[in-house]
Parts: C-alpha cells; sequence; structure tokens
C-alpha cells in the first residue's frame, strides 16, 4: 500500500508541475522592425549587433524574427501588425520613421508590447528606448577641437532632434577643445552643416563630403548609415569621423575615431523582463554610463596627449557626470537658450530643434 500511495503522490506532483515546466520551456517571441538592411554599415548594423549581443545572452530563451528595409510609415504598420498577429509577445521598431506606425498597431493589440526607438509616443502597452548619441558627438567634437580642426564639414542627415542635438554636442565640445588648445577661431563658425535628407543615400553622402572638402573643410563629420561620406573625405585627403560603427573598419582608414552605438544592453534588459514576467513600458534614455555610446578606437593620427584628455571626459560621463549641455550655452542669434549652472533638461534634448552658436547653417524647412 505504501508503494502505491508513494506512486500517486509522485504521479501527482509530476502532474502538477507540468504547466510550470512548459511555462518554463516556452520562449519570447521577438521581433524587430530594422530600417535598413543588417549590413548597412551604421544604425541598422549597430541594432543587428544589439540583436546578436541579446541572443548570445538569453540563448534558446528567445526565438528572434526581424524585417529590414522597413522604410515608410505603410510598410512601418503592415510589419508591425503582421507580427502582432502572429502573436510575438515583444515588437521592437528601430528608427523614428515608425513611430506613429507602432502607436496605432499598439493601440489594436493590448496583450502585446511593443518598444520604438527615438521616438515620444507611449501606450500602457508600448514604451521608448534612446541612447544619448549626444555624449559621444560631444567628446568626437572635443577631440577635433584639440587637435586644431576649426572648420569642420558635417554631412547631416534628417533635420529631427536626435540629429540637430548630435550636430550641437559636436560643436559646443569642438569649441571646448579649441579653446583648450589655444587655437584662433570663429566661434560662430566652426561646423558647417549640409543636409543630405536622408537616413542613407551613398551617392550623395559622396558628392556632400567631396563638395565640403572642396571648400576647405578641414575635417569631414560622417552622420549617414554609410562610410561613404568618410570614405569620400579619405580620398581627398580631409580626415573624417565616423557614426554609429568603426568608419575605418569600412575602409575610412583616415578617420580619427566613431561614434558607436551599444544596443544589447537595451535588447538584453527589455526581454528578460518580458521572462520575468516583469516588463512594463519605459522611456529609456541611457548613455555613457549604461555604455550605450562610446567611441570606436582611435586612429593612428591622434595624438596621444589628446586620447587621454578625451578618455578622461568620457569616465567622467560614465560616472554621470555630464556638461555637454551645460550652460551658458547661445544659440546661432546670440540669445541665451541655456543659462550658466543649468543644463539642458532630457525634455530640452529630446525636443531640440535649433542650433548652437558654432555651426554654420540652418535647419531645413
Amino acid at each position: 500500500m505504501k508503494k502505491v500511495l508513494a506512486a500517486l503522490i509522485a504521479a501527482a506532483l509530476l502532474v502538477s508541475a507540468a504547466p510550470e515546466a512548459r511555462a518554463a520551456a516556452k520562449k519570447v517571441r521577438v521581433a524587430f522592425v530594422l530600417l535598413e538592411t543588417i549590413n548597412d554599415q551604421g544604425w541598422t548594423t549597430a541594432h543587428y549587433h544589439g540583436i546578436q549581443d541579446m541572443q548570445k545572452a538569453l540563448g534558446d530563451k528567445v526565438e528572434v524574427s526581424y524585417t529590414e528595409n522597413v522604410m515608410s510609415p505603410a510598410d512601418s504598420e503592415r510589419v508591425i501588425r503582421t507580427y502582432a498577429q502572429q502573436g510575438f509577445d515583444i515588437i521592437f521598431a528601430t528608427t523614428f520613421t515608425h513611430m506613429d506606425a507602432m502607436y496605432k498597431v499598439a493601440g489594436e493589440f493590448p496583450n502585446v508590447k511593443f518598444m520604438h526607438c527615438s521616438g515620444y509616443k507611449t501606450r500602457p502597452n508600448m514604451g521608448t528606448y534612446m541612447v544619448r548619441i549626444e555624449q559621444a558627438e560631444y567628446l568626437a567634437g572635443y577631440m577635433a577641437g584639440l587637435m586644431g580642426y576649426k572648420n569642420v564639414g558635417t554631412v547631416a542627415t534628417q533635420p529631427i532632434p536626435e540629429v540637430v542635438r548630435g550636430i550641437n554636442a559636436f560643436t559646443l565640445g569642438q569649441l571646448r577643445g579649441l579653446g583648450e588648445a589655444g587655437v584662433k577661431h570663429d566661434p560662430a563658425k566652426v561646423n558647417t552643416v549640409v543636409w543630405l535628407k536622408a537616413w542613407r543615400d551613398p551617392v550623395n553622402e559622396t558628392t556632400l563630403a567631396e563638395t565640403l572638402a572642396g571648400r576647405g573643410h578641414d575635417l569631414i563629420r560622417q552622420m549617414a548609415d554609410t562610410a561613404d561620406s568618410a570614405k569620400a573625405a579619405c580620398a581627398k585627403g580631409v580626415p573624417a569621423i565616423g557614426y554609429c560603427m568603426d568608419a575605418a573598419g569600412y575602409g575610412a582608414a583616415c578617420a580619427l575615431v566613431s561614434t558607436t552605438f551599444n544596443w544589447g544592453r537595451i535588447y538584453t534588459e527589455q526581454v528578460q523582463k518580458v521572462l520575468d514576467g516583469t516588463w512594463k513600458p519605459v522611456e529609456y534614455f541611457g548613455g555613457l554610463e549604461d555604455h550605450g555610446v562610446g567611441l570606436s578606437p582611435f586612429g593612428k593620427a591622434v595624438p596621444k596627449a589628446v586620447q587621454d584628455k578625451v578618455l578622461a571626459a568620457q569616465a567622467e560621463m560614465e560616472k554621470g557626470v555630464d556638461n555637454s549641455f551645460a550652460g551658458p550655452v547661445l544659440d546661432q542669434s546670440g540669445a541665451e537658450r541655456i543659462a550658466k549652472g543649468q543644463k539642458a533638461s532630457d525634455k530640452d534634448l529630446l525636443t531640440m530643434q535649433w542650433f548652437v552658436q558654432g555651426v554654420n547653417g540652418k535647419l531645413p524647412d
């Protein structure tokens, strides 16, 4: 009788444990909507590396799908809705263009979790995430100024706040570097901006970089999703600074440094919360303290003394000390935008649509 009773108890325990075992074995299904190809050399490649980091961290706990070249709002809505209909647990949209489509679809699928990169719209099941581009930009500009570059040409992409604050931060860092290096310069004109009006356009990236180099600009700042403007600068004998990924790794041997993004930590944390059953929508905005942004290795042309100063400034930011937008900060008209003793708020940064003094160029209509 004791043996029979023991067998019955064991069977009951197995039955009661079965749902938990099945739940533990259930994978979280994760989908990514990507702006361009995973080999675009810039923005989407960085996101793809983040996806790979997340898969490596979580292993067989996740099932991942992604769709490349999702550029238009109509395509965004179609792809996001398809993933929601297919029962994916969490969907990440990776560019500003996807925001309105995700917001719409999230309202239709309240049981699906959504995260949007660089936007500002949220729902009870939709959060946002972005990294502090301006921190890496400030450091790159600081390096340029310390090296005496006072007539930079920037090939900018789209005139939205993330790009604008990046240009501003680079310029503020550049002005600091020029001041510390004792280099004479025109404080109203150290960084000239021209607009690509696209995230990626290799032909025009090359054309604009060549034009800036031909006009005597001493350094080219790449901001598009390929290294083409940096490579064009190299071909003209002008140094460059890369963006998103290390431009030197894509043929721009003259690159002094590149600003880089690390999305892996964000993706891993968000998906882990889904696994744990603790996910809630957040408005994440992190930077060097979370290693969300950074700098590539310096090029050989960057002096050791300059590297040391830039890395010291980076170390301060990693501790949470961020003075990239510390006042007084003036705009192009000379009006004070950030007072002495004050810093730009996150809202100021995320909605920035004005240029600091030192930028030569205008926001397109």
